[in-house]
């Protein structure tokens, strides 16, 4: 090409518009070539081109994309892939400074050296190439653009103050991933843009972020090469890299490249970094901010005219040095490797018989490691397309169909999760290459069609684990729909599960809402916020509902919650009487006080309704005005228990009781036991489990006893719980069991009639009220003062009569329907008796009445009588107390109680000797018929 053809550098910081004025430029020409530094940033200006001038006239090729209309007039291209020899009157290189770079920057020389339009050509960079285009370039001219917004450092930033529509920039795909994860925790979501993705994952994900469904986006150095985002702030989460062969810092021009992203067209933008990075030092961030950088002094280079007489040769010029002081030869870069590798192999070596094979050697070397694979399996495959592709002609080969087809299917599953789906892609990609470059596939629309289906699906399959994994959808549309300033939606269904905009919120639990705890703290409040405006009505309709609700729908639980339902309403709190307790109703702020004070009054109107359907006899024996005097305090003492008192508690006050005060209280169904004095209406399971929850409340307890199951005889006695838990709920503690006190009142009463003296045995009755084996029995008496001798007996067994048998003589006479003879017997004779077995024990309790003896207490010292002082008469002497027996009353039928004091329960010693002896029962007087008693002696022994 003529280099005098017009020829201009546009240079300046980014935010200039030079992209924007090079296409302006190319369609202001018939036809125009624009070459590009990413295959990502190429299918951005390709889609602009063709929303202005239409698909029909506008090519994109890329190593791994090729579209190309049969009236193409402008080329948008990767600058590896830009077509030289076409003579279109337009050429431009975008990004010309990556001519310093020492990977791709020999690539970026040979457009600069050799790639001109027949009437234009524009070279895009930064000002630092000024210099060296000047030297390289003849009759160039310069035009400066100023960048349209201002660019201010920052500072370091967390995360989380991280402010909306930032990037964060990482330099790994682990450091990408991580802060991904962390953005999504912290702030609902990110969009992840990688020089890795496929143009379709990466249009999917910048989509995520322009259209507003996040407000973050974490991307690698890619975003530096011209993606035009609208993005206020850039994050640098690292300032060093790996460059491919070490880990260094980064220039500040490339700093500086990836900072200006920040603030578009005339909005300013910041930067800065967060995380472990080191904020920037002084000149580095004036540098930045005035775009004041060190001149570019060398570019890489390599040899353009390449010999194809053999691999050596080809090698050789390769490698070739240059003599310019701006040009330094660039380092073996990876098809040059390939080359090197390959030629060394004797399978290929036999096979460089003619130049247009070493050219197709050099043209399979050039295909790209994608899949960063170990240089031994890139060689691999490099020898198995060349050896394909050699075939039986000169370089007349294919790559085989149904090889290609195999490989192919092993890459075309879209399931896996993130990293499965980018090793996938990167091995499609090198397919997509392979079958875009021509005669090395049969039927090359076919594969390249094939080829490019499989890359869409695992583009869409990686965008949706991108998404899933690092964009929680809920909070996604919230932002966007408060950007847009619309109201949000809130619908609760039958379940009580709330949404805002069809996303899960939380659940409404009668009349508190739940937020979803798995929102994220930003999304949080805008959640609740949007749920509780649109849960307003919802509380009023469902307050309704409440207090026409019948009791039957409502219920209390055993530690004091009131329920509606499965949802909690409220709670019972300490009132002014025991059995009148208050609430306390549970209603969100939001739902106001009007319908609080309505919940309330419903569930005061169900307790109180329960207290008085619960405890009908012992309120009714509250109101009877009838008692009086000791009766009436009685009540009230039994009202204060709740319906249950131990009797040993009211000792006194029963016995001060008379029988006109008794039977008055029994008619209120009071029955005066043994061991308890208590109404057998308020034992019943639901009278008992609001008892205990009553007398929790108005005692202050922080954890209420439960009420044992229903139907229970006995139920083990712990000894961390109080005794009076256990009265509370019906129940006496006796030994390692308690005993429920109805059932221990009919034991008392069968107890009565025994001889605890004498001693007595357990009966079938006795076992059967307790539902207890024998040695279970034995340890409940103990509890109830009664010691239990056990002891060992032949067990009595009821002997059946054994009916006679008959002799086989008088059976077969009998059978034979013939008189039985005389001498025959008519009986069998009577069999030995076995020898008798060992006899069968069986264990037995003896009880007798043992209480405990209660602690005597302290006597007073006897006075010290003088000497000749008579001694004082026995009543004048003080008389200690002395502890009464436990025993039962009636434990002894009458007339057993020896003769002489007896107190305590047991006879006192006496002096005189007393004798007894057994006689047998006097002979009864016949009765005399002149008696007036006649009569009634006469019934005495019938009654």
């Amino acid at each position: 090409m003529d280099a005098t053809r017009r020829v201009t550098a546009v240079l300046g910081p980014t935010n200039t518009g030079k992209t924007h004025h090079a296409i302006d430029r190319m369609l202001a020409h018939r036809t125009g070539v624009i070459g590009l530094p990413l295959r990502l940033l190429a299918r951005e200006v390709y889609d602009r081109i063709v929303a202005r001038v239409g698909p029909s006239v506008v090519a994109l090729v890329t190593g791994e994309e090729r579209i190309v209309p049969e009236r193409t007039q402008y080329w948008v291209c990767t600058t590896e892939a830009m077509p030289l020899e076409i003579g279109a009157d337009f050429v431009a290189v975008d990004e010309i400074q990556l001519c310093a770079d020492a990977d791709r920057g020999h690539v970026f020389t040979d457009r600069l050296l050799r790639a001109r339009g027949l009437n234009e050509t524009l070279f895009l960079g930064s000002d630092t190439m000024r210099g060296a285009i000047a030297a390289l370039v003849p009759h160039v001219s310069f035009l400066k653009r100023e960048r349209m917004s201002t660019l201010t450092y920052a500072g370091s930033k967390k995360i989380s103050r991280m402010p909306p529509r930032s990037a964060i920039v990482g330099f790994s795909v682990e450091n990408v991933y991580a802060i991904a994860e962390l953005i999504r925790r912290q702030k609902g979501g990110c969009a992840v843009v990688m020089g890795a993705l496929s143009p379709r994952t990466r249009n999917a994900q910048v989509a995520l972020y322009q259209n507003g469904d996040v407000d973050y986006l974490v991307a690698t150095d890619a975003i530096g090469m011209g993606l035009n985002l609208d993005i206020k702030h850039v994050a640098f989460s690292a300032t060093a890299k790996f460059d491919g062969r070490r880990m260094r810092a980064l220039y500040p021009q490339e700093l500086a490249q990836i900072a200006g992203r920040a603030g578009r067209h005339t909005e300013d933008g910041t930067f800065g970094v967060t995380g472990e990075a080191r904020p920037f030092d002084e000149d580095v961030v004036e540098a930045i901010e005035t775009h004041r950088f060190a001149p570019v002094r060398k570019l890489h280079w390599r040899n353009e005219a390449l010999d194809f007489g053999s691999a050596e040769r080809l090698i050789h010029s390769l490698e070739e040095p240059t003599h310019n002081d701006w040009l330094t030869r660039a380092r073996e870069a990876d098809d040059l490797l390939s080359l090197k590798a390959l030629a060394a192999l004797p399978e290929v070596q036999d096979k460089l018989t003619e130049p247009k094979r070493v050219q197709l050697l050099w043209d399979v070397c050039r295909i790209p490691d994608f899949r960063s694979s170990s240089g031994v399996e890139h060689t691999t495959l490099l020898t198995r397309i060349f050896e394909f592709l050699v075939g039986r002609g000169l370089g007349g080969g294919r790559i085989p169909s149904d090889w290609l087809a195999q490989a192919i299917r092993r890459i075309d599953r879209t399931e896996g999760d993130i990293d499965a789906l980018s090793r996938r892609l990167a091995h499609i990609r090198t397919w997509t290459y392979v079958t875009q470059r021509k005669n090395w596939v049969e039927d090359e629309s076919h594969w390249r069609d094939e080829t490019r289906a499989v890359e869409d699906r695992l583009s869409d399959a990686l965008h949706a684990a991108l998404t899933q994994r690092f964009v929680d959808r809920r909070t996604s549309v919230l932002l966007r729909r408060l950007k847009q300033k619309e109201a949000l939606v809130a619908e609760v269904n039958d379940k009580g599960e709330v949404t805002v905009e069809g996303e899960f919120a939380g659940r409404l639990e009668g009349f508190r809402f739940r937020q979803d705890a798995s929102a994220t703290p930003d999304a949080a409040r805008t959640l609740a916020q949007a749920a509780l405006q649109a849960l307003k009505p919802e509380f009023h309709l469902r307050a309704d509902r409440f207090y026409n609700a019948p009791d039957t729908e409502l219920d209390f639980t055993e530690q004091g919650g009131l329920m509606w339902g499965s949802n909690a309403v409220g709670k019972l709190v300490k009132g002014a009487e025991p059995a009148k307790p208050a609430v306390e109703a549970f209603v969100d702020e939001e739902a106001g006080p009007e319908v609080a004070e309505k919940v309330r009054r419903r569930l005061q109107h169900f307790i109180d309704r329960k207290v008085a359907a619960q405890f009908e006899p012992l309120l009714a024996m509250g109101r009877d005005e009838a008692l009086t005097g000791l009766a009436r305090g009685f009540a009230f003492r039994l009202s204060e228990a709740m319906g249950v008192l131990p009797r040993d508690a009211v000792a006194a006050e029963v016995k001060e009781l008379d029988q006109e005060a008794r039977g008055a209280l029994r008619k209120h169904g009071v029955r005066f036991g043994q061991f308890t004095i208590f109404l057998p209406a308020l034992l019943k399971p639901a009278p008992t489990r609001l008892r205990l929850v009553l007398w929790s409340l108005w005692n202050g307890l922080q954890e209420f006893p439960e009420s044992p199951p229903p139907g229970l005889v006995t139920i083990p006695n712990v000894g961390e719980v109080p005794k009076q838990h256990y009265t509370l709920a019906g129940y006496h503690p006796a030994g390692a069991r308690a005993i429920r006190i109805d059932m221990l009142e009919r034991l008392a009463d069968i107890l009565r009639q025994k001889d605890s003296r004498a001693g007595f045995e357990a009966t079938p009755d006795m076992l059967s009220i307790t539902g207890m084996t024998l040695d279970q029995f034995a340890d409940l008496m103990a509890g109830l003062g009664y010691k239990g001798e056990k002891a060992e007996r032949v067990k009595v067994k009821a002997e059946v009569a054994k009916a006679p048998e008959i002799s086989e003589e008088a059976a077969a006479a009998i059978a034979a329907g013939v008189p039985i003879p005389e001498e025959v017997s008519i009986l069998a004779p009577v069999a030995e008796p076995e020898a008798e077995a060992a006899p069968e024990m069986e264990a037995f309790y003896t009880f007798t009445w043992a209480p405990k003896p209660r602690p005597r207490p302290e006597r007073a010292p006897r006075p010290e009588r003088k000497e000749g002082e008579a001694r004082a008469p026995r009543g004048d002497r003080p008389q200690g107390e002395r502890p009464k027996g436990d025993r039962p009353r009636g434990d002894r039928p009458k007339g057993d109680r020896p003769k002489g004091d007896y107190k305590g329960g047991k006879p006192q010693r006496d002096d005189r000797q007393k004798s007894f002896e057994a006689r047998p029962p006097r002979a009864e007087k016949p009765i005399d018929p002149d008696n007036p008693f006649a009569a009634l002696l006469a019934l005495k022994g019938k009654v």
